[in-house]
């Protein structure tokens, strides 16, 4: 038996027990995080150089970029980290950051998805009211308070959940810090309190889905009576990669933290925490950027560019040279 003041150190979990899979591992996240990072990386760029993307969309679009980017720098590194050097050990108070900067960014992605939802909601449904509840103030106003609360959620929580005795050793069954395997070490009797922070948690992302929910109700109402089939193609372009981005973090992140146990299974708890935690920001530049003609020409305009200086600079360097 142990308590929380005698842990220095967790042990997460090995992802394979033979150097070659270990080795294969790592270049999987290698490829996963760079792929994120890119993707992301290339979003924010485009978003803040091109003066025409500009708008409540797009900048509620670049935040969400920068919450992936900070969910996959917290999970995957030290993954690929413990992989690379066949180690598996993190300290207390490194899985203490790395429980709080998830549950922030994971937190964040949730609220600017519920914000980016009014967004969709108020562009069909009020187009004439557009500009005067989404301005520039409203919008900075509405991530702030994402972001905000966000923060306040994560310290809460983190606060509690590394207050509670762990009387089960220091063995996290996942590669990363998590807080439902957390809860697994800690005395039976000593989790009601966390479990009240993650009810809360629960209601208001509930009612954060409920919103959204009642806002694709009236979006998908508003398509149907657009008579021209350009404007329903317009209107479900960037809707519709919200909806995928969506759907695919609500399922994996809820029914990570709220199945029963008698479901849970190391390998189920392995690929529910990749879907929630590492698919999405790599996936999520993906899919807006092929959906929305605009960033993927604002996209493409940004490479081409780059490639065109730095060849340029390359042919000048050549020249000088000889």
């Amino acid at each position: 038996m142990s308590n929380s003041s005698s842990i220095s150190h967790f042990f997460l979990l090995a992802l394979a027990d033979t150097r070659q899979l270990q080795l294969l591992h790592f270049c999987l996240f290698l490829g996963i995080s760079l792929a994120a990072l890119l993707g992301n990386g290339l979003v924010i760029a485009a978003i803040a150089c091109g003066h025409h993307l500009h708008s409540p969309m797009f900048f509620f679009l670049l935040n969400l970029a920068l919450s992936d980017l900070g969910s996959i720098c917290t999970t995957v590194p030290k993954a690929m980290h413990n992989s690379l050097w066949d180690t598996r050990t993190i300290s207390y108070a490194g899985c203490a950051a790395k429980v709080f900067l998830l549950v922030f960014f994971i937190a964040a992605e949730f609220a600017l998805l519920t914000v980016m939802c009014y967004d969709r909601y108020v562009s069909i449904c009020k187009p004439l009211h557009y500009g005067t509840l989404l301005g520039s103030r409203a919008c900075a106003h509405m991530a702030a308070a994402a972001w905000a609360s966000a923060f306040l959620y994560a310290l809460l929580h983190t606060a509690n959940t590394f207050s509670l005795p762990l009387c089960h050793g220091n063995a996290l069954g996942q590669f990363f810090c998590e807080v439902p395997q957390i809860l697994k070490l800690s005395c039976s009797h000593s989790k009601l309190r966390v479990l009240g922070i993650i009810a809360v948690g629960v209601c208001l992302a509930f009612g954060c889905f409920m919103f959204i929910v009642f806002s694709y109700v009236q979006i998908f109402r508003a398509v149907l009576r657009i008579p021209s089939e350009q404007g329903w193609h317009k209107a479900f372009s960037t809707c519709l990669p919200h909806l995928a981005v969506l759907s695919l973090f609500i399922s994996t992140s809820f029914f990570a933290y709220l199945k029963p146990p008698s479901i849970s299974s190391p390998s189920l708890d392995l690929a529910l925490s990749v879907l929630y935690s590492v698919v999405p920001p790599a996936l999520n530049p993906l899919i807006y950027s092929l959906r929305n003609q605009e960033l993927k020409a604002a996209v493409w305009t940004l490479m081409i560019g780059w490639f065109q200086k730095h060849r340029t600079a390359g042919q000048f360097l050549q020249m000088f040279c000889n």
